[in-house]
């Protein structure tokens, strides 16, 4: 059995949430995320402490108290994220990353993790066809293969409790756990003594929601990188503001165009209207008592600018009102801070910081893309959530940018829960606290079209794949074809010299007095003057 297990675990190349290395019984009934690695000498050391790449140690959960929101101790598996689950994971080594430590940090590539990348994100509407094409063609590879990396736990923790059931996991499709990450950290509490607590959400309404959804946007460019065999591939944004609606992006040449009968359902005629949302009935599981198991639940709905009540996309006024928000947080760090930088951003309050009912930024465009989008659970079910997400951290880069803030802006104590700026956030492995994702873009190894420096820049740098190869090619042809053009008139000039000398030549020798005008005018290349005499006759007697 140990051999079965430890060839499981080897061979398995591991790297996110609930990595499937880490779901058998030999991990789960010790406590330890530390994938093995084969080794040389065939003992098979984890997190690849053979090669240096790291060590397994003990985790140290951040103990700081939050906020009274949420009363429970011990009810629900996310509290002091991964324990419940693992008490050891992989550290890795200098630029080492990875459940396993086998990949590079985000910003490094090469076979030692010492080379430095940074990829460029850039306005959807500025990709050319091609580019737009690899991107739908991996979301939707993602959307229809299974994940070698990921399974998803399906056992409500609250029977673990219980009834001492032991967790069983499934498996998903890459993109669909990727869905089911957003629905983990805002899905409701199922209390063992009956109930459900909906005062919960370890991704939103508080300090970390740019950092973790910074993270979960990593996550989702790093494996369309892989499924496109592009280590330069970057996520695209939709920038919205001022949009009176959302164009091109809403065709089916693109991300689907809504059916005209008022459904909501895509067109036929966009990959997307085949594919089946997941983890989108959450009153439903309340009521049984269960989780999302990543059973397809319909199909993916949008119907943007249609909703009663957001009437508009926000406006370059309403950002940069946010933007002169000088604090990231205010008491009580949750969706009713006033003069936050972050709550104005997510939506929960005007751009000039008063909390409000009403939905602002980020929200008011998941409020107007009216569909899938809207519900929390299920809003990453449509690729535009990804893309409109790239556009909010940007903002939220501008901002990093501007004031330059230490990591004493975020809350050491008294957020909601998992939103201290300690807390390891809800579900990622390997592990990162909100502070670590406060920093700037460039420290992960991305930045974003508008923000880069031009000056110095080779022209060709800012030219897509095709766009870069057709402007080569068809500078080799076009060079080609001047040849082609000034070799055709030389030789026909060169020719024409040639049969007039000829010519010329032939006239000449005709001539009986080289002294006489037609021989001059008849040679004109040689216009030569025959000397005159310069001798004297001799008369002899």
């Amino acid at each position: 059995m140990f051999w079965i297990v430890f060839f499981q675990l080897s061979f398995v190349v591991c790297y996110g949430q609930f990595p499937r290395a880490c779901t058998d019984d030999l991990s789960l009934s010790t406590g330890r995320c530390c994938p093995l690695w084969p080794a040389a000498d065939g003992t098979g050391l984890p997190c690849g402490e053979a090669v240096g790449r790291g060590t397994c140690r003990q985790i140290q959960p951040d103990d700081s108290p939050h906020s009274p929101s949420y009363p429970y101790v011990g009810a629900d598996d996310r509290e002091r994220w991964p324990t419940v689950y693992w008490n050891w994971t992989c550290e890795c080594r200098d630029n080492f990353y990875g459940v396993d430590c086998s990949e590079c940090k985000y910003g490094f590539v090469g076979p030692n993790c010492t080379e430095r990348k940074v990829l460029i994100r850039r306005n959807i509407y500025d990709l050319s066809w091609w580019e737009r094409t690899r991107f739908l063609r991996a979301l939707d590879e993602s959307k229809t293969t299974v994940s070698e990396r990921w399974v998803i736990p399906v056992t409500p923790y609250v029977d673990v409790l219980t009834n001492g059931t032991k967790p069983a996991f499934a498996n998903v499709t890459t993109y669909d756990a990727l869905v089911w990450m957003h629905y983990y950290v805002v899905r409701d509490v199922l209390l063992p003594g009956g109930g459900v607590f909906k005062n919960v959400d370890f991704a939103h309404e508080g300090p970390g929601f740019l950092p973790w959804h910074r993270l979960y946007l990593l996550l989702l460019e790093r494996e369309l990188a892989k499924i496109v065999g592009d280590e330069n591939f970057a996520l695209p944004y939709w920038d919205w503001r001022d949009l009176a609606d959302c164009g091109d992006m809403c065709t089916d040449d693109f991300l689907g165009a809504s059916q005209q009968n008022g459904t909501g359902r895509l067109s036929g005629g966009s990959f997307l209207s085949n594919w089946q949302v997941i983890c989108s009935r959450s009153d439903e599981y309340n009521n049984l008592r269960t989780v999302c198991d990543g059973t397809p639940e319909g199909p993916l709905q949008r119907n943007a600018g249609k909703s009663d009540r957001v009437s508009a996309l926000p406006t370059w006024e309403e950002v940069q009102a946010a933007l002169d928000l000088d604090e990231y947080e205010a008491p009580p760090y949750d969706r009713s801070a006033n003069f936050s930088f972050r709550n104005s951003l997510e939506g929960f309050a005007s751009p000039e910081g008063i909390s409000s009912d009403a939905r602002y930024l980020h929200a008011a465009v998941h409020v107007w893309l009216n569909g899938t989008v809207t519900a929390s659970a299920a809003s990453a079910n449509d690729p535009v959530f990804f893309l409109h997400h790239a556009f909010v951290d940007s903002i939220y880069e501008l901002w990093l940018r501007k004031f330059r803030p230490n990591v004493s802006a975020l809350p050491a104590e008294g957020a909601r829960i998992g939103h201290n700026r300690g807390s390891y956030m809800v579900p990622f492995l390997p592990l990162h606290t909100t502070a670590d994702l406060f920093t700037p873009a460039a420290d992960f190894g991305y930045d974003y079209d508008f923000m880069v420096e031009t000056e110095g820049r080779a022209w060709w740098e800012d030219l897509g794949f095709l766009e870069f190869y057709g402007v080569f090619l068809g500078g080799v042809l076009i060079g080609i074809l001047l040849l082609a053009v000034v070799y055709s008139a030389s030789k026909r000039l060169c020719c024409r010299t040639a049969q007039a000398y000829r010519e010329s030549r032939s006239t000449g020798a005709q001539t009986i007095d080289p002294a006489s005008e037609t021989f001059l005018e008849a040679t004109p290349l040689l216009r030569r003057t025959v000397p005159e005499r310069r001798w004297t006759e001799v008369v002899y007697i």
